[in-house]
């Protein structure tokens, strides 16, 4: 897991506070099956993104964030399994003013471990916006997003309009992770980036002059 700062400095003043602060951006790794794409294909988004300028971005591993399946009930006590990832993952989720999610798709939807790590999780996403980086098949993992937006919708985020998708064989991956077409995939990247930056900025403004109550 790791956190890199890019500030597009002709853009921002020297104080690192309210609209000037960078946006936030945690990147979230959605596969931990053997032989994932996830993290390759991570590197290249975050690589495009460092160029965009402006964030400070916070890739999640998921195969590194132990969450338990089963939770308690309301009221109930967490187990020391549960406390444990939660203090790794919860506060880096809540410090985020945006997300990015990486996914790819498994039987027409996404990741059990993605569901699992959003449902233990519910005011850290509100009135925050989401972007989507899906990969795999002639679909590019489409339909796992458009799952995902629903189920965002629940959690009181914005799911930005577009988002990137890398299909096979066109302009799918390499052997290296890499998109295949990397001009169309860049292309699209920077065009989710700017909604995604534009929506960041806006929410953590709205959330800081009136809390959302939820």
């Amino acid at each position: 897991m790791s956190t890199t700062t890019t500030e597009n400095t002709g853009a921002h003043t020297t104080e690192n506070t309210g609209a000037t602060a960078p946006l936030r951006v945690a990147v979230l790794v959605g596969s931990v099956r053997e032989g994932r794409q996830g993290p390759a294909v991570t590197d290249w988004f975050t690589g495009v993104a460092a160029a965009h300028g402006g964030l400070e971005l916070d890739v999640i591993d998921l195969a590194e964030v132990d969450l338990p399946l089963v939770m308690p009930g309301w009221g109930g006590e967490l187990d020391p399994r549960a406390v444990a990832a939660l203090a790794g993952v919860s506060p880096r989720l809540a410090a985020a003013d945006a997300f990015v999610v990486v996914t790819p798709e498994y039987n027409h939807s996404f990741p059990a471990v993605l569901k699992n790590l959003i449902d233990w999780h519910r005011t850290e996403w509100y009135a925050k916006p989401v972007g989507f980086v899906s990969y795999g098949g002639l679909g590019g993992g489409l339909r796992a997003v458009e799952q995902l937006r629903l189920v965002f919708a629940e959690l009181h985020a914005t799911t930005v309009r577009d988002s990137v998708s890398l299909h096979g064989p066109w302009s799918g991956l390499g052997a290296d992770g890499q998109p295949l077409d990397r001009t169309v995939a860049e292309g699209a990247a920077k065009g989710m980036l700017g909604q995604l930056t534009w929506w960041g900025r806006a929410l953590r403004t709205a959330r800081a002059d009136l809390p959302y109550q939820g």
